[in-house]
């Protein structure tokens, strides 16, 4: 039997886990103005380790979301943990890569949807980059970008990827439907999405090339950065690295997003990136829309 005093700091100590939780869930963005779509994505660094960490008990407090996107799942659809494999009742979609443990996507929706698993490339679709769910008229896109940074060779499948995807953004948007597409692109696009950007110019993630291509995807195809829209604030990243402190000194980089057709993003109201506990080197980005998604 507990003594009184191991009862009272059991007590105190869920009293502060709960104050913990309620403290976390304020940074969740919160409408002025009714909203019924909130969309969440994160690059998870492996499904398994976000679960040891509560990702799933989080996806429950941060209710009612609507859809939420995963990049870099590192597991096939045996190995993704039960609470992860169709949370809060949803309909799960993966796309694996063919290496396992490697890469990987997921898009868990709260209403069903048509969903298209891939791009249309030989190379990259054996990777496991993209999933898409089509609702009415509205589309959303879990995607997950190849990083160049472990060496040259990779770097130049980074490139390669990008000259694949440029042609399938262009047929989205000539598709007439609204998009939203979630997830880790690996490339932060100014300077402000970075926290030591003159000494990043020359590594990946911030070459000029990668942020030219972005700022096509932009300014010649018509798509929107929906959190810049909302934010135009410094300081505001997604990603830090595990080496030095990067984290507690938030040396980080905005290289998460929710890159929208005209239309869907002037529908967005509020967008938070979700740093109060991690999950993975990513923090989640949650935006509300002002959208019935059906």
């Amino acid at each position: 039997m507990r003594s009184t005093r191991e009862r009272n700091r059991g007590a105190r100590g869920a009293k502060s886990a709960r104050d913990q939780v309620e403290s976390a869930l304020a940074t969740v963005p919160v409408c002025s103005v009714s909203c019924s779509m909130r969309i969440v994505t994160v690059n998870v660094n492996g499904i398994r380790s976000a679960q040891r960490k509560g990702f799933a008990r989080w996806l429950a407090r941060i209710e009612p979301w609507d859809v939420v996107c995963l990049q870099e799942i590192k597991a096939h659809v045996d190995d993704v943990p039960r609470a992860l494999a169709a949370p809060r009742k949803s309909h799960a979609s993966f796309h694996t890569a063919a290496k396992r443990g490697y890469s990987g996507v997921a898009l868990y929706s709260k209403r069903p949807a048509s969903v298209q698993v891939g791009f249309g490339s030989t190379e990259f679709d054996a990777e496991g980059r993209y999933v898409e769910a089509d609702f009415g008229h509205l589309s959303v896109i879990s995607v997950y970008l190849p990083s160049g940074s472990s060496s040259p060779e990779r770097q130049l499948a980074k490139f390669r990827f990008l000259a694949e995807f440029l042609p399938h953004l262009l047929r989205l948007r000539e598709a007439g439907r609204e998009v939203i597409l979630c997830g880790d692109w690996n490339i932060a696009h100014q300077p402000i999405d970075l926290r030591n950007w003159r000494s990043n110019q020359k590594n990946s993630g911030f070459l000029p090339e990668e942020r030219a291509w972005l700022t096509r995807i932009f300014d010649e195809l018509g798509f929107v950065d929906v959190f810049r829209r909302l934010n135009q604030e410094p300081d505001q990243y997604t990603w830090w690295s595990n080496r030095g402190q990067a984290w507690a000194k938030n040396v980080g980089w905005r290289i998460d997003y929710q890159i929208a057709t005209p239309g869907i993003a002037a529908t967005a109201r509020a967008a938070a990136i979700y740093t109060n506990r991690r999950f993975s080197d990513h923090a989640p980005l949650i935006i509300d829309y002002d959208y019935d998604l059906h």
